[in-house]
């Protein structure tokens, strides 16, 4: 994530992350559009004067129907949300915390599909400052005109999955409640867990 992640106020740290899809085809006959969307995904991210923490990721994009072997596409209406728990949002708040600012750069993985993996750079988290209030948060991300997503070609015949990433980097701003802005680079990754996590978007894109 570039520079200007979305506001973490007080504790509850959400930070959705959404990430693009694969969406116009460059080749062939154009499918009818389909959401695709992943599942909440945790990870660990250094937040600042509290460390280590969970945010938990999810992620959506439109994309096509279907994409022919060998036709491209580029991903199109990225987003997703961050969210924080309550634990979190109030170290947050007990840290003078209570907005946030910036861009996140978001890896993506491909199956079936080239580059088998990508990167979706500068997503908007738009200023986000608000009063304290228990309980969780959520913070949107979203494309703008300034985000770079990643033209995808299609494999073989059958069906082609996009999944999250295992990292998250976002240069942020932290909003503190005297007004002043803090520069923090932000990290994350992926949570380690038994089962592994699934990271993919549903459904698979058919390959014709």
């Amino acid at each position: 994530m570039s520079r200007r992640l979305g506001k973490l106020s007080a504790g509850v740290a959400t930070t959705g992350i959404v990430l693009g899809a694969v969406a116009v085809l460059t080749a062939g006959t154009a499918a009818a559009a389909t959401t695709y969307a992943t599942g909440t995904v945790a990870y660990m991210c250094n937040f600042p004067g509290i460390g280590q923490q969970q945010l938990d990721v999810k992620a959506n994009f439109v994309g096509p129907d279907s994409v022919a072997s060998g036709g491209t596409a580029t991903p199109s209406s990225v987003g997703g949300t961050a969210t924080i728990n309550a634990t979190i949002n109030a170290l947050l708040n007990a840290a003078n915390y209570d907005g946030v600012r910036g861009k996140a750069n978001m890896p993506i993985t491909a199956t079936n599909a080239t580059p088998t993996s990508a990167t979706v750079t500068n997503l908007d988290v738009p200023t986000q400052i608000n009063p304290y209030v228990p309980g969780p948060r959520s913070f949107n991300i979203v494309q703008d005109a300034g985000t770079s997503v990643p033209t995808l070609t299609a494999g073989a015949p059958g069906s082609g999955v996009i999944s999250l990433g295992t990292t998250i980097n976002a240069p942020l701003d932290f909003h503190k409640k005297d007004g002043t802005w803090t520069a923090w680079n932000f990290n994350c990754t992926v949570k380690n867990t038994n089962p592994a996590q699934n990271r993919a978007f549903s459904p698979a894109i058919p390959i014709t």
